[in-house]
């Protein structure tokens, strides 16, 4: 399929809510509906509740979220290392997930459409089997 015939390809303009505000205002019920506007909007909800982008409680600071981020990193990374249940994995990963969300709303920024845009350039690269496994990046050299 090409990029033009592909309905998920970047080139096709999104528009859509990107502040907690606008994707609280934005219609989207947060039903459990697998689409990415509903995720959004129920991560939106949560920061509207425990007001995060009131400039006091640095909910939005994003150092403070990246060091959040790092800790449930590490709460995920020992799941899988200490052979934790499925579920206590999952629920790890979705609590990166959802910092991930929020860190698109604290900097406004459309991250569905990045995905697509990222993921446009990644199918392009090729990979490098290395010691650890499998390697998509790129791999220009350095002179």
């Amino acid at each position: 399929m090409s990029k033009i015939d592909d309905p998920l390809s970047s080139s096709e303009h999104m528009d859509r809510p990107l502040s907690v505000e606008d994707w609280i205002i934005s219609g989207f019920g947060g039903e459990l509906d697998g689409l990415w506007g509903s995720m959004m909007q129920r991560v939106a909800s949560f920061h509207s509740k425990h007001s995060f982008s009131n400039k006091n409680n640095n909910g939005h600071d994003m150092g403070y979220r990246i060091a959040l981020t790092v800790e449930e990193l590490g709460e995920f990374s020992a799941a899988i290392t200490k052979g934790k249940s499925k579920n206590e994995i999952s629920e790890e990963l979705a609590d990166i997930l959802i910092l991930i969300l929020g860190h698109s709303l604290a900097l406004e920024i459309d991250l569905e459409k990045e995905f697509h845009n990222k993921m446009d350039v990644i199918m392009t690269r090729p990979s490098i089997k290395g010691g650890l496994g499998i390697r998509v990046t790129n791999y220009e050299k350095i002179n």
